[in-house]
């Protein structure tokens, strides 16, 4: 017989074998188990591209959620205002605060030990008032600009102030009094600055200029080398531990922060620990759907395993048959084989195309916030191992239930 015939032979036993065993196939178990699985395979994969899409996000040093910064002061409480107590920062307290693993790195704000009196003029007409200014270093500054440095020989004060102030002025003050709003640019370029410093016997004036506005530091900001000259001048030159400290965490979500600083009497500029339980809340959350999925898989797995012992069960004594008759374990095993693998590949590829259509939907969100997603290669991988898992799974339990009668049959 020819290698053509042996084939031909083959093929007619399986398809025998086929219409002999595929009457007690419950096509309602088998679409209960291709849902199932479709369902925890898709959101698995998917919880697992979303993770290489957003991944910028965390490894991007410059990335919001990779790192933030956060600004603490010791509690006022009535005990320290009325005993006069001190609510400065010790050098012990910033080592253990750098010593924290959720610390990068820690910056004192340092203050004028002066006084400062500062006249703001724009088209002639100006105003008076009494002023503070505060400097930390350039690092923790969220504006960069070649003006940011003070020479002693052109004495011109550089400042950074909060944008919140320029929100106040457009949306608060300017529509109450008539006056109109302005830009960034506009301020910078039409606001005149003067500031008078006073101390230690000495008065000299300065001429300012605003270099930029920051969303981190809601205060005036002038540069350290300006700070230290200045206080040497026009203050008593004693070093002060520092009342303010803007530190640089490397996990914002993590829940250890809010604890220390609760335990320590610290408190929280702003609303930087209420954003940071929103990003751990959303880890959880994505934690909880692979969860899900990875147990929808599982119970796929076992809805599969219980449909193929039930088929196995009612064609016990048609199988047994079939063994007898001579054919091998193997080649009875085979068809039950086929048709797991070919469910189960139809399963993955129509699971990963419901993962790309999804994908399609969120990335032109990521985008717009400058992310251009991960790539694709590690979800496959993903779908393929699982997949691969259960479908060894049940060719594995096949082979041994098919051995079984094969042993009771002889």
């Amino acid at each position: 017989m020819s290698k053509k015939d042996i084939n031909n032979t083959d093929y007619s036993s399986r398809g025998l074998m086929w219409k002999l065993l595929r009457k007690h196939i419950s096509k309602s178990q088998l679409i209960g188990f291709s849902l199932a699985s479709l369902v925890g395979l898709t959101i698995v994969i998917l919880a697992v591209q979303f993770h290489q899409d957003v991944k910028p996000l965390f490894k991007d040093e410059d990335s919001f959620l990779r790192k933030d910064y956060i600004i603490i002061t010791r509690e006022v409480s009535t005990a320290s205002t009325v005993l006069q107590g001190s609510n400065e920062f010790s050098t012990s307290d910033i080592e253990d605060i750098e010593a924290q693993p959720w610390c990068r790195q820690v910056g004192k704000f340092s203050s004028n030990d002066y006084s400062v009196e500062a006249i703001i003029s724009v088209s002639g007409q100006g105003m008076r008032t009494m002023m503070f200014f505060e400097s930390l270093p350039d690092e923790f500054l969220d504006v960069t600009d070649k003006n940011w440095k003070f020479d002693p020989n052109n004495p011109k004060i550089p400042v950074i102030i909060s944008r919140d102030y320029l929100t106040l002025y457009n949306f608060g003050f300017a529509p109450s009094q008539g006056l109109p709003q302005a830009s960034e640019l506009a301020v910078s370029k039409a606001v005149n600055l003067q500031f008078t410093l006073r101390g230690n016997g000495e008065i000299q004036t300065f001429e300012g200029t605003l270099v930029g506005f920051s969303s981190r530091l809601n205060t005036i900001v002038v540069p350290e080398d300006f700070m230290k000259w200045s206080n040497e001048k026009f203050g008593n030159s004693a070093e002060r531990n520092p009342s303010r400290l803007i530190v640089e965490v490397n996990s914002p979500g993590d829940e250890r922060i809010g604890k220390y600083f609760s335990e320590h009497g610290y408190q929280v500029a702003g609303d930087k620990m209420n954003q940071s339980k929103a990003q751990g809340f959303l880890n959880i959350i994505v934690s909880i759907v692979i969860i899900v999925g990875v147990i929808i898989s599982v119970l796929a797995f076992f809805i599969l395993m219980l449909s193929i012992y039930l088929l196995l069960q009612k064609n016990t004594k048609k199988l047994q048959d079939l063994l007898v008759l001579g054919y091998s374990p193997d080649q009875v095993s085979r068809t039950y084989i086929n048709m797991v693998i070919y469910i189960n590949c139809a399963v993955m590829v129509v699971s990963v195309i419901l993962m790309l259509l999804m994908r399609a939907y969120y990335l032109p969100m990521l985008n717009a916030m400058d992310v251009k997603g991960g790539s694709i290669i590690i979800a496959l991988i993903v779908a393929v191992i699982i997949m691969s898992l259960i479908s060894l799974g049940n060719i594995l339990a096949i082979k041994r239930k098919i051995k079984d009668l094969w042993i009771q049959s002889s």
